[in-house]
């Protein structure tokens, strides 16, 4: 595939170089010289010394050849601009690395249509997402996000107490548009239709809503949909990784709280969270900690700049008991090693921003009619695009006679992601998820290819 990359600061080098070591054919565009040249020496692809919103730079680029266009500067304007620019010299796919509070205003402007992007993505969010998943679930086997981000995976054991076994998945009166997806029983993996009965230890995939989808988790898991007691949460960091993980907790009743070194932050941080309390203090100091009861706290999640403080703060608050530590690691070899040993002192996880990058553009890297999203036992998620041309086009997902072995998880139109009902119509240039058995992949994109 042919790709450009704009800026090779932190996440546009790591993905420059683990993208050259996959075949694909590289341009990077950087406008500090002396990085151009050390990039050079790192990768099999070629560095362009210069401006990437330059028509002339863009040009010699060969940017109307390009398939794929990222601007990964950090810089939001810049990115927009070259972005924009590619895509009216011809660029098949834009995408622009942005600062989450674009994002976050989408709903009141739409930057993308505006500057014809394709994609818009952050890298403070994105990690914001990964670490969210093990605090809102703790209980699930695995936690997975599809559709941007805005519907959720979650697989999950049937509890012997759940008022679930025994009933059909037609009679189990799910929320509204979340879907059971696959079932793993006894070692055997399969795709169920609505005529199958769920039974205690089975473990289940289960699709939708965040939201929505924790109250039928834990009415599999325990037997109940009744609320649990709020998780008690403190985040170490109040930049824009911390900003953003509080803000997406607040609306899943967690009791969240910022310890923020710096002063001025921490007075932002108070008139931007509605229900976070902000503490300014240094939390790299274990007389602060104890202070501060953190040893009490059901998660700590270290989100500052620096990879040390990040370690050592999680390891003083799992010396003072907290239960589960989460950190942000910079570095993505340095990520691999702590998520691999760290339970050993703690560290339930650890997240990359250059990782949770890489695979959130990873997606883009198709030249085939689909991408493979996940693969879980019984099949695996596909994601798609419904064609002009198909069958599926114009039609409500019931019309559609979809292959056994197929169940439509997800449809994304424009940046709005539901889990669709059988009365939801399908538009071409809609992308659908779905989970499909390996043996029904050609019929199934027979029907929207």
């Amino acid at each position: 595939m042919k790709i450009i990359i704009v800026g090779a600061g932190e996440i546009g080098r790591h993905l420059a170089m683990s993208l050259s070591r996959e075949a694909h054919s590289i341009v990077v565009i950087e406008n500090n010289a002396a990085v151009a040249a050390e990039l050079e020496q790192q990768i099999d692809g070629k560095v362009i010394t210069g401006e990437g919103t330059s028509a002339n730079v863009l040009l010699e680029s060969s940017v109307g050849e390009c398939e794929l266009f990222l601007a990964l500067t950090s810089n939001t304007n810049v990115n927009i601009m070259a972005a924009s620019m590619a895509k009216k010299l011809n660029a098949a796919k834009v995408i622009a690395r942005v600062h989450p509070e674009l994002q976050r205003e989408e709903w009141i402007f739409d930057y993308r249509g505006h500057f014809q992007i394709d994609h818009v993505f952050s890298p403070e969010r994105l990690s914001a997402i990964e670490l969210a998943k093990f605090i809102r679930n703790p209980d699930s086997l695995m936690v997975e996000e599809v559709a941007r981000g805005r519907i959720e995976l979650q697989q999950v054991r049937v509890s012997h107490n759940s008022d679930a076994v025994g009933r059909k998945l037609s009679d189990l009166k799910a929320p509204e548009r979340t879907r059971v997806a696959s079932i793993i029983r006894g070692g055997e993996h399969f795709v169920p239709s609505a005529s199958d009965k769920l039974e205690a230890e089975d473990v289940v995939t289960i699709f939708g809503d965040p939201l929505k989808l924790r109250s039928l988790a834990m009415r599999l898991q325990k037997g109940s949909d009744k609320k649990k007691e709020s998780l008690r949460v403190v985040v170490f960091g109040g930049g824009e990784y911390g900003f953003s993980l509080a803000q997406m907790l607040e609306s899943f009743d967690c009791k969240v709280r910022i310890i923020e070194r710096d002063s001025q932050r921490a007075q932002e941080l108070t008139g931007l969270l509605s229900d976070t309390t902000v503490i300014n203090t240094d939390g790299t100091v274990l007389a602060e900690l104890e202070e501060e009861q953190v040893g009490e706290a059901d998660f700590f999640v270290a989100m500052s700049g620096s990879d040390e403080d990040n370690v050592m703060t999680c390891l003083q608050a799992n010396n003072l008991g907290t239960k589960n530590c989460l950190t942000l690691i910079h570095r993505a070899d340095y990520a691999d090693a702590i998520s691999a040993s760290g339970r050993h002192f703690g560290v339930l996880a650890a997240i990359s921003p250059r990782e949770a990058t890489r695979r959130e553009l990873e997606r883009f890297l198709i030249s085939d009619q689909f991408h493979t999203v996940k693969k879980i036992g019984a099949g695996e998620v596909i994601e798609t695009e419904v064609a002009k041309a198909s069958i599926a086009a114009e039609h409500m997902i019931s019309e559609v006679n979809w292959p056994e072995g197929c169940v439509i998880v997800a449809r994304m139109r424009g940046i709005h992601a539901i889990v669709p009902g059988p009365e939801d119509v399908l538009r071409p240039g809609d992308m659908i998820y779905a989970m499909v058995d390996p043996k029904v992949r050609r019929k199934f994109l027979k029907l929207v290819r």
